[in-house]
């Protein structure tokens, strides 16, 4: 079995294994498949980091696995009118949604509910298979960024969750 125990960057090479992800399982800091040529792999990597398409795994014997995120039921909108698409990517983030900002067009994780959101903004929703590649956010890869343990006195109130996406 191929054990990962570190993300690096670097060029791919064709002769590498390559392992196709989903967006759920990019998020696993420990996880164990199969590569595209049946290879068993496990991983064990920084918790909270979130492999992206295109890094690559480096195992414990030198071997190099190329990550490429599978293709996904998700739902895309397309929109040339770049405030449009703003206002459905603030009422989606509004909402905690992991999402994919391209230069006319947004994607999330096909839901239907979110779909007839969309199309209430006056957008049009294509369901498709793709791979979903979201923002990591402002809170991935560091520390959390602000702190609950408030030293000043204040009227306003917390109503956001912090589950896990």
């Amino acid at each position: 079995m191929l054990e990962a125990f570190k993300v690096v960057q670097g060029p791919a090479r064709d002769d590498i294994p390559v392992v196709e992800l989903t967006f759920e399982q990019r998020q696993k800091s420990r996880y164990r498949t199969q590569t595209r040529c049946g290879q068993t792999l496990g991983w064990f990597v920084e918790r909270g980091h979130v492999l992206a398409d295109g890094e690559l795994l480096e195992c414990s014997d030198g071997t190099r696995v190329l990550v490429e995120a599978a293709l996904e039921t998700v739902s895309n909108v397309v929109c040339d009118d770049r405030r449009q698409l703003a206002r459905v990517a603030y009422h989606l983030g509004n909402r905690h949604v992991p999402l994919q900002v391209g230069d006319n067009f947004v994607r999330y994780q096909h839901d239907h509910v979110l779909d007839i959101m969309v199309k209430g903004l006056g957008l049009a929703v294509e369901c498709k298979q793709a791979p979903f590649n979201p923002e990591n956010g402002a809170y991935h890869g560091g520390s959390h960024g602000h702190s609950h343990d408030h030293a000043h006195e204040h009227s306003h109130t917390h109503q956001h969750s912090h589950e896990a996406v």
